[in-house]
C-alpha cells in the first residue's frame, strides 16, 4: 500500500468538510426558506382574521341594535292588538246588549198588541224604531 501524502489528505478532508457544509448550508436555507414563507403567511392570514374578527364584532353589535328596535316594535304591536281586542270586546258586549233590547221590545210589543184597550180592542202594533 503506498501511503498517501499528509498534505494530500488534509486537502480532501477540508474539500469534503466545505462540501459537507455547504449542503448542509443548503439544506438549511431551503427548509429556512419554507419557515419564512410560512410565517409570512400566517401573519397575513392573522391580520386577515382580526379584520374579520371586528367586522363581525361591529355587525354583531348592528344586529343587537336591530333586535332591540324590532323587539319594541313587536311590544308596540302586541299592545295595540290588545286594545283592538279590547274594542272587538267592548263593541261585542254592545251588541249583546241591543240584542237583548230588541227582544225585550218585541216581547212587550207582542204583549201590547194581545193586551185589549179600555173599548175592548187589542192595540196593534207600535214601531219603536
Amino acid at each position: 500500500m503506498a501511503t498517501e501524502d499528509p498534505t494530500t489528505s488534509d486537502q480532501r478532508t477540508a474539500e469534503a468538510r466545505a462540501a459537507f457544509l455547504g449542503s448542509l448550508n443548503s439544506v438549511g436555507s431551503q427548509g429556512d426558506a419554507e419557515l419564512q414563507a410560512r410565517a409570512k403567511d400566517i401573519h397575513t392570514s392573522a391580520a386577515a382574521l382580526a379584520r374579520q374578527e371586528d367586522d363581525v364584532a361591529k355587525q354583531t353589535d348592528s344586529l343587537a341594535e336591530h333586535t332591540a328596535q324590532y323587539q319594541q316594535i313587536a311590544d308596540e304591536s302586541r299592545g295595540k292588538l290588545k286594545e283592538i281586542g279590547d274594542v272587538q270586546n267592548w263593541a261585542e258586549m254592545i251588541e249583546r246588549d241591543l240584542l237583548v233590547l230588541e227582544e225585550t221590545m218585541r216581547i212587550v210589543d207582542d204583549e201590547a198588541a194581545q193586551t185589549p184597550n179600555r173599548s175592548g180592542k187589542a192595540k196593534g202594533k207600535r214601531r219603536w224604531f
